[in-house]
C-alpha cells in the first residue's frame, strides 16, 4: 500500500504512524446514542423538539414557513409528526418532498417506526416506480420532487394535501426550483394550504422574499416567516493531503484502512462521485480487509447510491455486529439528504459528478468536477454527529480555498426538456414569464422547446401535442426514452424496447472483480452484438429472465444480480403504464432492425458519424466525440453511424450506450430535424 500523508490545517508535516494525534476515546459503536431510551424520549432529545411550539405557531399563522436547520436536527422526521399530532391531517395528508429516492424510503421507514404503524399504511412513500401508500389511510406521505410535480397534472391544486414540506431545498435541483415556482402559484389559489421549506444551508431571505405576498410596510401582514433550528455538532478535526491524490478511489480505500488500524471506534463514510466508483471502492476495501488479522478487527463495507434497491440502501443504516466497524461508500446522496448514524470519520474525495448542458450542442454531459466549499462543509458535518470526529480530505488545504463557494443550481446547468414538458402539461406555456426562484438562461428554454418540438411533443403553435406529448409528460423518464416507449407499439417491438429502457435505469450490470478481469471480459462477450450497447443490454436481460433470475447464473457470467432485479421491477411498472395508454405489447418479428429503428425514433437528436480522422462528430454542432471504453463497440471495427444515450466528460468527451444505425433512418424518422443534403454530404 502506498504511503499517504495527511496534514492538519496549518501544519507542515504529518506522519503516517499518527503518533502526534490523540486517539479518539469513547465507548464501543452504537447505532443510536439514545437507543436505550423509549422512542418518545429519543424524539425529545432532537434539536428540533425545542422549536416545536414555535414551528406550529408559524404554520398556524403564516402560509409559508422557512426552516433553516442542519441535517440531523430531526426536522425531516419530526415536523410531519408534529403536524399530524396537532390535527392538521384532518383536512388532508402531510406531504414531505425529498430530492432523492433513498431519503424518501429511509425517512418514511423511520417515521413509521416512531409512530408505531406499518410502513405503507398511515405513513408511506411514493417514488419513481414504487408506491407504498394506502388511499384513504395514509396521513404522512414522503415523495420525490419529480413525482409531486407529476401529481399536479392530475390535481393542479394538490387538494389531497393540507401541508407540503419541501426538504433539502438548498440542493437546488431542477425539480426543486420548478416545484417552488408551482407551489407559489398554488398558494395564491389555496389559502388553506401550508408550505414549509426546510434546508441546511440556504439563502433564507431570498426565499422569504420569493414567497411573501405582503407588499406593505406592515410586517404583521407577512405571509411568510423564517425560523432557525440550532444543530448539535461535535468538533471535527480536518486533515489534508500534502499532494493531490493521483487516484482518489485507491486513496479512499487506503485511507479507510489507515483509519481502521490507527483510530478508535466509530464508523467511516467515504464520498465518491458515482455508482461505478462506489462499487470499485467497495471491492477494493473488501480485498484489503480480507488480509486484516483477527486482533485488528473486521470491516462491514456497504455501498450507497441511487441505483440500489430500497432494501439495499437500508443496509447503510443498519447496526454492524459487535466488534465490527461499518464503512459506507456513498455518492453525494449521503451529503445532506440522509443522516447515517454512527459516522465518526469521513473520507472526502473532493469530487462530485454533475450534469452540464450546452444549448449550442444540445448535449447534456456528465462531468466529474471538484466539489464546492458548501458541499465540502456539508460532508465534514457528517463526522460530528455522535461524538468528536475527523475528516480526511484527499487534496491539499490550499486547494479548498480555490473551490467555488456553492454548486450552481441545476436550473442553470442542465437540460430543461423534462421540466418544460411537465410545466406545459400543467397548462403553463409561457416559460419566460414563469416565476422560478432562479430564472434559467433563456437559451436553455429555447433549446428545450426546440427539442420537444422535434420529438413531436409540441405542435407548431407551441401547444402540447395530443396524445403523444400529453403521454410523454406522464412518464417519469427523459422525453427521448418516453418517446421510444410510446412509439414501440408502432414498430412492433414494445417487449424489447421496454426491457432496454428498464436496463438504462440501472447501473453496474457488468461486474469485473479484481483479479478476474479477463474471465469477466470473456463472459460478457457472450452477450455482445454488433448493433451496440442497447441491444447487448437486451440480450443480458432476456438471458436473465430465461435462466429464472438466478443469482448463481449472474455470478457465473459476472453480472450484477441486484441491478438486474431492479431492472425487472422497473420494467413491470413501465409495462403497466404502456398498458394504461393501450400500447400493444408485441415482440419483434423482423429481427433487431425494428428495435434499432424504434431507438432512432427517440434518440435521433444524438446522432454521430465517423470522421475521416478517426473520431466521431455530432451531426448538429459538429462536436468531437469518442467511444467510451466500456462500450461493446470500443474493441470492434468502428461503425460509420451511431446514436448515443449519454455523454461523459473526462479528459475526452465520451459517448456511452451506443446503437449502430443506418443514416437513412434519420431522414425517414426525423425529416423535420435533418436535411437530406447535409446527410448526403457527410456520407
Amino acid at each position: 500500500m502506498s504511503k499517504i500523508k495527511f496534514l492538519k490545517p496549518g501544519e507542515d508535516t504529518y506522519t503516517e504512524d499518527r503518533s502526534d494525534v490523540d486517539q479518539i476515546s469513547g465507548t464501543s459503536f452504537v447505532y443510536n446514542p439514545h437507543r436505550s431510551l423509549g422512542l418518545e424520549k429519543q424524539r425529545q432529545r432532537l434539536p428540533v423538539f425545542s422549536a416545536r411550539s414555535h414551528i406550529l405557531h408559524l404554520v398556524e399563522t403564516k402560509q409559508t414557513t422557512i426552516i433553516v436547520g442542519e441535517t440531523g436536527s430531526g426536522k425531516s422526521t419530526q415536523i410531519p409528526q408534529y403536524l399530524y399530532e396537532t390535527g392538521w391531517c384532518a383536512d388532508g395528508m402531510v406531504c414531505v418532498c425529498e430530492p432523492r429516492r433513498v431519503a424518501c424510503t429511509t425517512l418514511a421507514a423511520r417515521v413509521a417506526e416512531e409512530a408505531s404503524v406499518m410502513l405503507g399504511k398511515e405513513v408511506g412513500y411514493a417514488v419513481r416506480f414504487d408506491d407504498r401508500t394506502t388511499p384513504g389511510l395514509t396521513q404522512i406521505k414522503f415523495v420525490t420532487e419529480g413525482l409531486l410535480v407529476r401529481e399536479m397534472m392530475a390535481d393542479p391544486l394538490l387538494r389531497q394535501y393540507c401541508a407540503i414540506m419541501v426538504d433539502e431545498a438548498h440542493e437546488r435541483t431542477l425539480y426543486t426550483d420548478t416545484l417552488l415556482g408551482l407551489l407559489k402559484k398554488v398558494l395564491r389559489r389555496r389559502k388553506d394550504l401550508r408550505l414549509l421549506v426546510c434546508s441546511a444551508t440556504i439563502d433564507a431571505l431570498h426565499l422569504f422574499n420569493f414567497f411573501n405576498s405582503n407588499r406593505t410596510s406592515d410586517p404583521s401582514k407577512d405571509t411568510a416567516a423564517i425560523i432557525s433550528i440550532e444543530g448539535r455538532n461535535y468538533p471535527v478535526e480536518m486533515f489534508y493531503l500534502e499532494e493531490p491524490a493521483a487516484d482518489y478511489i485507491k486513496s479512499s480505500a487506503e485511507t479507510v484502512l489507515k483509519i481502521h488500524k490507527g483510530e478508535g471506534p466509530g464508523d467511516i463514510l467515504v464520498f465518491l462521485t458515482g455508482a461505478e466508483e462506489v462499487e470499485a471502492c467497495v471491492s477494493l476495501i473488501k480485498e484489503h480487509a480480507a488480509s486484516l488479522s483477527r486482533d485488528q478487527g473486521s470491516l462491514l463495507v456497504v455501498g450507497m447510491h441511487g441505483s440500489l434497491t430500497s432494501s439495499e440502501q437500508l443496509r447503510a443504516f443498519q447496526s454492524p455486529p459487535t466488534g465490527v466497524r461499518k464503512v459506507v461508500v456513498a455518492t453525494n446522496i449521503a451529503e445532506t439528504s440522509v443522516t447515517i448514524p454512527g459516522i465518526v470519520y469521513v473520507v472526502d474525495s473532493g469530487f462530485v459528478k454533475i450534469r452540464w448542458y450546452s444549448a449550442e450542442s444540445h448535449n447534456e454531459t456528465l462531468m466529474v468536477v471538484p466539489t464546492s466549499q458548501a458541499s465540502a462543509i456539508q460532508r465534514s458535518g457528517r463526522a460530528g454527529r455522535v461524538r468528536a470526529g475527523k475528516i480526511f480530505r484527499l487534496y491539499p488545504e490550499e486547494q479548498y480555498d480555490k473551490l467555488s463557494e456553492v454548486t450552481p443550481p441545476e436550473m442553470v446547468r442542465t437540460s430543461l426538456s423534462s421540466a418544460v414538458l411537465c410545466l406545459m402539461a400543467l397548462g403553463i406555456e409561457n416559460m419566460l414569464r414563469f416565476d422560478f426562484p432562479s430564472p434559467p438562461p433563456a437559451r436553455h428554454l429555447t433549446a428545450a422547446l426546440d427539442e420537444l418540438f422535434s420529438l413531436g411533443a409540441l405542435t407548431e403553435e407551441g401547444h402540447l401535442s395530443h396524445p403523444l406529448g400529453e403521454r410523454m409528460a406522464e412518464f417519469p423518464l427523459s422525453p427521448h426514452l418516453a418517446k421510444m416507449l410510446l412509439v414501440s407499439g408502432e414498430f412492433g417491438c414494445s417487449e424489447e424496447v421496454v426491457s432496454i429502457v428498464a436496463m438504462l435505469q440501472v447501473q453496474n450490470v457488468f461486474t469485473r472483480p479484481r483479479g478476474q478481469d479477463g474471465q469477466a471480459r470473456r463472459a460478457h462477450r457472450k452477450f455482445e452484438v454488433k448493433e451496440g450497447d442497447l441491444l447487448t443490454l437486451l440480450n443480458v436481460y432476456s438471458a436473465y429472465i430465461k435462466h429464472g433470475t438466478s443469482r448463481r447464473w449472474c455470478s457465473q457470467y459476472f453480472l450484477g444480480h441486484r441491478s438486474l432485479a431492479r431492472a425487472a421491477e422497473i420494467r413491470t411498472r413501465m409495462e403497466k403504464l404502456l398498458t394504461k395508454f393501450e400500447i400493444p405489447m408485441r415482440s419483434s418479428k423482423d429481427g433487431m432492425d425494428a428495435v434499432c429503428r424504434c431507438i432512432t425514433a427517440g434518440l435521433f437528436p444524438n446522432a454521430a458519424y465517423l470522421h475521416p480522422e478517426g473520431h466521431y462528430t455530432t451531426v448538429r454542432g459538429r462536436h468531437t466525440l469518442h467511444i467510451h471504453p466500456s462500450s461493446v463497440l470500443y474493441t470492434q471495427q468502428q461503425p460509420q453511424w451511431v446514436l448515443y444515450h449519454e455523454v461523459l466528460h473526462t479528459s475526452r468527451v465520451l459517448m456511452r450506450d451506443l446503437t449502430v444505425i443506418d443514416p437513412g433512418w434519420l431522414l425517414e424518422l426525423a425529416p423535420h430535424f435533418y436535411e437530406k443534403s447535409t446527410l448526403l454530404q457527410i456520407r
